[in-house]
């Protein structure tokens, strides 16, 4: 079975709580509250263990909500390597609304990395030899823009990079090309390329000509309750979202990428790997707050999203 290094440099300590109504200036009493370990290559990383895969996490982590992070991985059961940095972890928190039943995130920018400490992590992941390298989310401050470039070059062409970022990091990512899968969400794939594109049909086109252009083997496209579209160099194909009841929507997008690769590893072609990405992205928004999805819903996915 093929190891997946995952890689976090922005990692998070994930609370999610719920409340009747969130007002201003008053005190929001909160109930239920949960913490998860979190950021896109750990979210990542807990899928893939609980779909069975072999999984270790590489994420930098820092003061005391740093050792927090290490007490909820170890929780988790995750095979983890920490790079120290000298600033604090950053906590978020999901508050899930139950009058109105929406869900509000807030989101701390994060640490801010020295040269050292992003070289380290850098280092350690190509280091690390797994022949499947996933690297999820957002560059923390001080981190250069090409950072996701510099870890493609370093892996050559022989180990498979999986990117989910956005912004100017997935620019430069794609202008060096050699990426085996891209996962942005519409909004970051318009912003990529820098204009509106009106339906499934024009983001696959799109997508296509990137990966003609040998930027990535593989380009999925979340489009939100519309589905998703994959172009790769078969074609273009597209997913229509099933209708189910959303809980949380944080780690949809982490849930779809670790079940596209666990498609992969599992000796699916494109269209089937894209399947099982669907199935676990939709699992995730059943379950509440940050506690991603279970095999049970992912597998019952699968199974509606069968072809006829």
């Amino acid at each position: 079975m093929d190891r997946v290094t995952t890689l976090t440099l922005n990692p998070a300590i994930d609370g999610s709580c719920e409340t009747e109504k969130v007002v201003p200036t008053h005190k929001v009493r909160t109930s239920t509250e949960v913490y998860h370990p979190g950021g896109g290559g750990i979210n990542v990383a807990r899928v893939l263990a609980r779909l069975g895969e072999r999984v270790e996490v590489i994420y930098c982590a820092g003061g005391a909500t740093g050792a927090l992070l290490d007490e909820l991985l170890v929780e988790h059961g995750l095979d983890r390597h920490r790079v120290p940095i000298t600033d604090h972890t950053r906590m978020s928190l999901a508050v899930y609304e139950r009058s109105s039943g929406k869900e509000f995130r807030f989101v701390p920018e994060g640490p801010l990395l020295s040269d050292a400490e992003w070289r380290a992590a850098l280092d350690e992941t190509v280091k690390a030899g797994s022949p499947w390298v996933v690297a999820s989310g957002s560059l923390p401050r001080g981190v250069p823009e090409d950072f996701y470039a510099r870890l493609a070059a370093g892996l050559g062409p022989d180990r498979k990079l999986v990117l989910d970022t956005s912004g100017a990091a997935l620019k430069a990512a794609l202008a060096a090309g050699g990426l085996h899968l891209v996962k942005p969400s519409q909004g970051e794939f318009e912003a990529f390329v820098g204009r509106r594109l009106h339906g499934w049909r024009e983001i696959g086109a799109a997508a296509l000509e990137l990966v003609r252009a040998g930027k990535a083997d593989h380009i999925a496209v979340t489009l939100g309750h519309h589905g998703a579209v994959l172009a790769h160099s078969g074609g273009v194909e597209r997913l229509d979202a099933l209708d189910v009841v959303v809980r949380s929507a944080t780690g949809a997008g982490d849930s779809f990428v670790a079940g596209m690769v666990h498609g992969f590893l599992r000796g699916e072609g494109p269209g089937g790997a894209f399947r099982w990405g669907m199935a676990a992205g939709t699992a995730a928004v059943l379950s509440p707050g940050t506690d991603l999805c279970h095999p049970p819903d992912v597998q019952a996915m699968w199974e509606r999203l069968a072809p006829g």
